[in-house]
Formats: structure tokens, C-alpha cells, sequence
């Protein structure tokens, strides 16, 4: 007896999860140099992020405004042409969030993207040097599964 299978194509398959911090995205959404690199790291991921996120790409486009690398008119339609729907947002409990902070001497705001990261138990995208070390002390250290002896 033969057995088939038939399957969707590849691009419905489930994507791992991941969260992305304010910085990668802004350099998608202002061209940065970083962008590249960016995109081929976020490539196989659903991507997530604290529910902060669209406010902290708008105060990325304040910086640059005051920086003068950037119209207003330039950073407002930056701002309006990139689609935060192509990111899943989530809730961050400031207990949590706070926790957290302290632990790792980071800002609340950085924090909460560690916090989703250990909750989805994913992988944290970031250029951030000291971020990127707390993720890697953090998620190295979550507990194992519920349904995996803990001696492997």
C-alpha cells in the first residue's frame, strides 16, 4: 500500500518565534546600514515584540529629527509606510519587566524585550551589545520543559 502525503508549500509552515527590539526594526524602517544584515537574521522567524514597540520607533524618528538626519515630512512617511501588523505585540507585566531590569541593569524599555523573549522562549534579534548579553545569561538559564527530564 502506498502512502501519500500532500503538503501546503514551504511558506505556510510554521515559523519559529523570535522578538525583535526597536533597534533592528528602525533599521528597516530608516534605511539604516544594518538593514541587510537584519533581514537575513529575521528571515525564518515570526516575529514579536512588547507592545511598546511602535512608540519607540516614533522616538527614534524624534532623534534623528533632532539630529538633523531626517525631514520631518521624510521620518513622518517612514514612519507611516512600515507595517507594525508584520509584528505579533504583546503585553509586558512591569512586575516582570521590572524584575528583570534590576537583574540585568537595564532600562524598563529593554527589559520587557528580555521579559517576552524567556516567556516565548525565543531567540532576542538585537544590535545592542548589553542587551544581547542579558538575553544570552537569561534565556540560557530558563528552566527546562515541563515534559523533559531535567538531566538532558
Amino acid at each position: 500500500m502506498t502512502l501519500y502525503v500532500s503538503e501546503p508549500p514551504l511558506s505556510y509552515v510554521a515559523r519559529p518565534p523570535a522578538v525583535v527590539d526597536a533597534n533592528v526594526l528602525a533599521a528597516f524602517v530608516f534605511g539604516e546600514p544594518e538593514c541587510e544584515e537584519a533581514m537575513t537574521r529575521l528571515h525564518p522567524y515570526t516575529l514579536h515584540a512588547p507592545a511598546l514597540l511602535p512608540f519607540e520607533i516614533a522616538n527614534v524618528a524624534m532623534n534623528k529629527l533632532r539630529r538633523g538626519q531626517g525631514s520631518s515630512q521624510d521620518l513622518a512617511e517612514r514612519l507611516e509606510g512600515f507595517d507594525f501588523g508584520l509584528i505579533r505585540l504583546a503585553e509586558t507585566p512591569p512586575a516582570g519587566v521590572f524584575g528583570l531590569a534590576q537583574r540585568y541593569r537595564l532600562t524598563a524599555y529593554d527589559a520587557s524585550y528580555l521579559w517576552l523573549a524567556a516567556e516565548l522562549k525565543a531567540p532576542l534579534l538585537t544590535f545592542d551589545g548589553k542587551l544581547a548579553a542579558a538575553a544570552a545569561d537569561c534565556l540560557a538559564n530558563l528552566p527546562p520543559p515541563e515534559d523533559m527530564p531535567e538531566n538532558q
